[in-house]
Formats: structure tokens, C-alpha cells, sequence
């Protein structure tokens, strides 16, 4: 099994890759089906998001282990404008392009861990965690 996958993110036809993969990855290290398609679900939000506002990024995709349990570790990450307000942009039906505003909340409520740092004008990291055990 494949512990890591890297995606790079430029058109829609890689947020359908992204999708697919850390399904595929989701669904060989164990996860149920239901869990692997809020994960895939996480992951097309992340990804959209990095086409909308930062044009290109990464979605990077990793199995992890700690001592007492294993999951799926996602990264999405830009060099695009940032976000100058996190709390805003975390609250549901805040939105700078018009959307529903609810991308980052409804990832933030799918995972089981969420972090996001980002700087103006320097990009954005956003790192969701789904435990298995």
C-alpha cells in the first residue's frame, strides 16, 4: 500500500484526481466507505478551495501512525494571497467568492483534527487529520 501521494492542484480535473486518490488510499489502509467519502468529500473542498483563491497548490496525502492509533494525514498548501481573516473564514456562510461559505467549516466538521496557518500574500496550509483507530 501506498503511504504517500501528492497531487499537484492547477485545473478541475485535478481536484477530481485528488478526490479519487485519497479515496483509493482512504479505503486500502481500512476506512470504512462511509469515512472514506467524507475524506474524499475533505479533500475536493481543499482542493476547489485552492483553485479558487491561490490558482495552484498541493494536496498531499499521507498514512501516519502514533502509538496507539493510524490515519489519514492531509495537507493542502498554496502560495496564493492567504487569508487575512481565519475565524472569519471558519464560520459557516462567510464566503469572498460568492460560494455558500462552506468549505472550511464542513472540513473543519468532517475530520477529527484541523489546522490552518496562512500569511498575506504567502499562502495558506491547511493540515486535517481522520483517524481509523
Amino acid at each position: 500500500m501506498e503511504s504517500e501521494c501528492k497531487v499537484p492542484i492547477k485545473s478541475e480535473r485535478d481536484i477530481v484526481l485528488a478526490r479519487q486518490k485519497g479515496r483509493a488510499l482512504a479505503r486500502d489502509f481500512g476506512f470504512s466507505l462511509g469515512d472514506a467519502t467524507l475524506i474524499a468529500t475533505a479533500i475536493s473542498e481543499l482542493a476547489r478551495n485552492i483553485i479558487t483563491y491561490a490558482r495552484e497548490g498541493m494536496i498531499t496525502m499521507n498514512v501516519i501512525y502514533t502509538s496507539k492509533r493510524g490515519g489519514l494525514l492531509i495537507v493542502a498548501s498554496d502560495e496564493g494571497p492567504g487569508i487575512a481573516d481565519i475565524p472569519r473564514a471558519l464560520r459557516d456562510g462567510f464566503s469572498t467568492s460568492g460560494s455558500l461559505g462552506i468549505g472550511l467549516p464542513g472540513v473543519r466538521r468532517l475530520m477529527d483534527e484541523f489546522d490552518i496557518s496562512s500569511q498575506p500574500d504567502a499562502g495558506t496550509i491547511v493540515t486535517v487529520t481522520k483517524w481509523k483507530f
